[in-house]
């Protein structure tokens, strides 16, 4: 029972970039947190360590969220480690660089394996977590999208198309989960992580956001802001797709 004292936070993808950065929010203010990562085991066992020294409990969990199985059973062992689940973050997603005049270069493979993990995975969470999160009481869902959803541009088309139904679930699940359950989400433009930093460097990414009002990319931390303020520091807000870009889509 002694677990119980804490509220838990489940962060999808967080062995790196936005995703570790809302673990540690979560821990710093005395949240058991559960690390979820599919493939980079030693960044997420980096990202414990960092959890477990916040003084709180840090639970590891291998799961492709693209894997309705694979995502009932880490809900299972948040069950037994914590018996409830307070927050859940939306984080894990996958895409490919691909220019969007070049239409053959994104094959059916590619658009699958985008959709299932970042349209289908946060779903396939959601659905997973409800029992957990009324178990506690109710709770919050905040879910990792981008204002490629808003916009159409980004990595790809189907990355944009995945983020824009991200989106517009985000509404629905607010209305079928409410008023128990809180669902928003959080659109960033760029942010200067590992993922973006594969095809871009640090000067192409200032110059292409020297021309916002904040004249900067997003920090990973910049992310976390508006994921704990969504999760921990509203009551009312639900339904919600907050853009956090430095200005550039106003």
């Amino acid at each position: 029972m002694s677990n119980l004292k804490h509220k838990v936070a489940l962060v999808t993808g967080s062995a790196t970039g936005i995703g570790r950065a809302c673990a540690l929010r979560f821990a710093e203010n005395g949240y058991n947190v559960v690390v979820n990562y599919s493939r980079s085991e030693t960044e997420a066992r980096e990202t414990l360590k960092l959890v477990e020294d916040c003084h709180v409990k840090g639970l590891l969990v291998q799961a492709d969220v693209g894997s309705d199985a694979a995502v009932r059973d880490m809900m299972q062992a948040v069950d037994h480690e914590f018996g409830r689940l307070d927050i859940l973050v939306n984080n894990a997603g996958t895409t490919w660089f691909i220019d969007h005049k070049n239409l053959d270069e994104l094959t059916e493979e590619k658009w699958d394996r985008i959709l299932q993990v970042n349209l289908k995975g946060p779903f396939f969470c959601v659905r997973a977590a409800v029992p957990l999160l009324k178990k506690a009481g109710g709770g919050a869902v905040v879910s990792v999208s981008s204002v490629a959803g808003i916009g159409g541009e980004g990595s790809s088309i189907a990355y944009a198309a995945s983020k824009g139904a991200l989106n517009t679930m985000t509404k629905s699940l607010a209305r079928a989960l409410g008023p128990e359950i809180r669902v928003n989400a959080v659109c960033p433009g760029p942010v200067d992580t590992r993922w973006l930093r594969a095809v871009m460097s640090i000067d192409e990414l200032e110059a292409r956001t020297k021309g916002y009002p904040m004249q900067r990319p997003a920090l990973p931390e910049d992310i976390a802001d508006a994921v704990f303020y969504l999760a921990t520091s509203t009551s009312l807000t639900t339904g919600q797709c907050l853009v956090v870009d430095g200005g550039r889509t106003m």
